[in-house]
């Protein structure tokens, strides 16, 4: 499986994460991104033995886009923590169906997943164990029947983007989890979001690393220019 590489250095690893493709080894058996990536490594590299490489972040199975992964426990703990504070900034886009009520907004909910359906839903704040997810959105183009949006999360929980999306009457093209009657499932359409940049300071030098990745040229995301994406 070929994995485009975006930026890569003795601490870094970053990458294009193909669609369908499982972050880690999950109950599927599929491959997995971690596990090709660490293969790859020891083979481009002629490193014996285990490979490190570690998860700073994830990407729901069917969401394409640029993850990164720290090749030293150094780089894994500083962007770990930056993770926690909130340093490293995710930008999102989306097509969804029909038309958010506001240009742009933050949205503030209270989710709650359940582990053995794998599904995650919206509710009251004071329901034991919910947690709040935070993401702000903006309208970057629509056509008669969808929107181009573009997502900043604030929070990072599973499922967050899809289900608040879902949660105002605007779910992802392709969502058939969190999107009722999509006739576009009969045409195996692909769940229509991608993680576009990701932009944090270096965990060792004094810099900053910003990563761009842009969808596939293909229905929906032809509907607009790529360049929007990004600006």
């Amino acid at each position: 499986m070929h994995i485009p590489i975006l930026y890569e250095d003795n601490h870094l690893l970053i990458v294009d994460k193909p669609i369908n493709v499982p972050v880690q080894a999950d109950r599927s058996g599929d491959d997995d991104l971690l596990t090709i990536l660490k293969n790859d490594l020891k083979i481009r590299y002629k490193k014996p033995g285990n490979v490190y490489l570690g998860l700073v972040h994830r990407l729901d199975r069917p969401v394409g886009g640029v993850i990164a992964f720290a090749k030293t426990s150094k780089a894994a703990s500083r962007l770990s923590d930056m993770m926690r504070r909130q340093t490293i900034h995710r930008t999102y886009v989306a097509v969804v169906k029909g038309h958010p009520p506001q240009q742009r907004a933050t949205l503030n909910h209270y989710l709650l997943k359940d582990h053995r359906r794998n599904v995650v839903k919206v509710v009251p704040p004071s329901t034991n164990k919910a947690k709040k997810a935070v993401l702000n959105y903006e309208v970057i183009g629509k056509t008669k029947d969808y929107s181009f949006v573009r997502i900043q999360l604030q929070t990072g929980r599973p499922h967050q983007i899809r289900v608040q999306l879902a949660a105002i009457g605007c779910p992802i093209v392709g969502d058939y989890k969190y999107s009722t009657n999509d006739v576009l499932k009969q045409n195996g359409q692909k769940l229509a979001l991608n993680a576009v940049t990701l932009s944090f300071d270096h965990p060792t030098r004094d810099e900053r690393v910003t990563v761009r990745s842009n969808p596939p040229y293909e229905f929906p995301w032809n509907f607009m220019e790529r360049s929007v994406f990004h600006t």
